[in-house]
Order: C-alpha cells, then sequence, then structure tokens
C-alpha cells in the first residue's frame, strides 16, 4: 500500500506500470482512475479495468478519495473543490507533467469533470461511466441520494434487505457508506459546493466517452450531457444498472479500449496485443451508441 502526502492529507493510492515497462513507463500515457462516493474505493477500477489499461501502454495511477478507502478521513472538507485540489496536488507529486487520461466513476467522472474545466490543457481525454459534467441537475441528485443513505443506513434492518435483495458486496458497500456518512460532513458540503459557469464545461474540447446503463436512473441525465457536449461519445448498455463497472467489467473494458483506439488516440501495447492474439480481446459487446 503507498500513502502520499497530497493537499495535505494522507493519500492511499496505486499504480501500475505499462506491460513493457523495461522501456521507459515515463514516455507513454497516463491514465487517473478515480472512484464514486461513500461505499466506493479505487478496488472497483483495480478490479475492472487498471490492468487492461496498463496491457494497452498506460501508467495507471489509482487512488482514495478523501475519506474513503485507506486515505485520510477529515471531519470536514468535501467541497467539489476540494477534491479537485486533491487530484491536482497528487498529480504534482506524482510529477506528473503532460496531459493525462481521466477515467471516472459516478462521481469520480464529475471530479474528472471539473478538473478539467479548470485545467484544460492537463487532460487529454476524459472517460465517464454513469456520471454527469458538474451541473446543478446533477448536483441536486447526488444531495437527495446522500441525504436517503444518511437516514436509512443507520438502521440494522436497511442493511439487512440490502442484503437479502442486492447480495453481500452491496451490503458490504452500504456499510462502508454508512461509516463515511456517519463520521465526515460529506452529505453536507457536497451539496453546497460551488460548480463551474456551463460556459466552461462546453468549452472543454477534449475527446470524451460517457457510458451509462440502460435500466440506471443516471441515463436520464444524458441528454443534458449531449446539450452542454454535442461531440462526447454517449454509449448505453442495454439492461444495466449504475453499478455496470463492478458487474461488467468485460463489457466496460472493451468498450473503453475501442473507443480510446478509435478516438482517444492510444495504440495497443504489446501486453493488449498479445491478449487479443489470444483471443481475450473480444470486441465491444452490442450497446446502444449516440
Amino acid at each position: 500500500m503507498s500513502i502520499v502526502r497530497a493537499n495535505g492529507l494522507s493519500v492511499h493510492m496505486e499504480q501500475l506500470v505499462p506491460s513493457e515497462a523495461g522501456s521507459g513507463a515515463a514516455s507513454g500515457p497516463t491514465a487517473v482512475l478515480i472512484h464514486g462516493l461513500a461505499g466506493d474505493n479505487l478496488a472497483s477500477w483495480y478490479l475492472s479495468l487498471a490492468h487492461p489499461l496498463a496491457a494497452a501502454g498506460f501508467r495507471v495511477i489509482m487512488y482514495d478519495l478523501r475519506g474513503h478507502g485507506n486515505s485520510e478521513r477529515p471531519p470536514e472538507g468535501y467541497t467539489l473543490d476540494d477534491f479537485v485540489d486533491d487530484l491536482a496536488a497528487l498529480l504534482a507529486v506524482l510529477d506528473v507533467t503532460g496531459p493525462v487520461h481521466l477515467l471516472g466513476n459516478s462521481f469520480g467522472g464529475t471530479v474528472a469533470f471539473s478538473y478539467a474545466a479548470r485545467h484544460p490543457e492537463r487532460v487529454a481525454a476524459i472517460v465517464a461511466v454513469e456520471s454527469s459534467p458538474p451541473t446543478a441537475a446533477w448536483f441536486e441528485r447526488v444531495a437527495r441520494r446522500l441525504d436517503a443513505a444518511a437516514e436509512h443506513l443507520p438502521h440494522d434492518h436497511v442493511l439487512a434487505r440490502i442484503s437479502a435483495e442486492r447480495g453481500e458486496r452491496a451490503s458490504r458497500r452500504a456499510r462502508v457508506a454508512r461509516e463515511v456518512l456517519a463520521a465526515t460532513s460529506l452529505a453536507r458540503d457536497l451539496p453546497a459546493s460551488r460548480l463551474p459557469a456551463e460556459e466552461r464545461i462546453a468549452a472543454i474540447r477534449c475527446p470524451m466517452l460517457w457510458l451509462y446503463g440502460g435500466c440506471s436512473a443516471v441515463v436520464d441525465l444524458a441528454p443534458e450531457v449531449r446539450r452542454l457536449l454535442p461531440d462526447a461519445r454517449i454509449v448505453t448498455v442495454p439492461g444495466q444498472r449504475h453499478s455496470i463497472l463492478i458487474d461488467q467489467p468485460a463489457t466496460v473494458r472493451d468498450i473503453v479500449l475501442s473507443w480510446l483506439r478509435r478516438d482517444g488516440g492510444v495504440h495497443p501495447g504489446p501486453g493488449e496485443a498479445a491478449a487479443a492474439r489470444d483471443g481475450r480481446d473480444q470486441p465491444p459487446s452490442p450497446a446502444a451508441s449516440h
């Protein structure tokens, strides 16, 4: 486990170097993977896309958001600006100077996009899974979800119902979310965040992929993404929910890697090419694209 100091916090981060690390990992592209709120941590990326990205030639950086996983959990300081400041400080500590590929799951995508709004020259591409830019509509939704979680998760019978209906993995994430919400001001701070103006959002011009589950409520925000970012690629996977990254990692992998090769300016690394020859890299699963 690697702990670094960034923005005054102890931040847990992990790195994977490209499969061809001997030729100099620093010369290749860098992917920064950002997880979602409350019950999530960097493991959702480590177990899904981190290793395929390293095989494709990326230096892969994952970290636990403040208050999450093995990162420090201050009682206060959970506005959007705080999360973006953490990301900027982490990149500085790790001496990442070139444009990065930012991949965010749920709120992690919002952090990625907010960083791009502040530092557009530092971002090569954005992949957002079940997410939204930092709009008022998205933050209203996040506020409702945080309020509901803070109200219901303290009750053990709620956790028991989650376990019975959705399995132990979902119950474990709910228990972690309960701990985070009880120990921090997240539910109060985040809805009060300062949001960038729509003009700054619309001004971002890097390649963007937005990936949604067809049965997720978050897909309702896709038209707003299209309005603000008409050049973005939006892909909807039928039958999937908000947890698509965890539930269908192979599907997400195939869609993301195919898009990075086609629109993200990334060429397959030796490790990815070997996987393809072995038949492990299949074409993307059928999905509705817009």
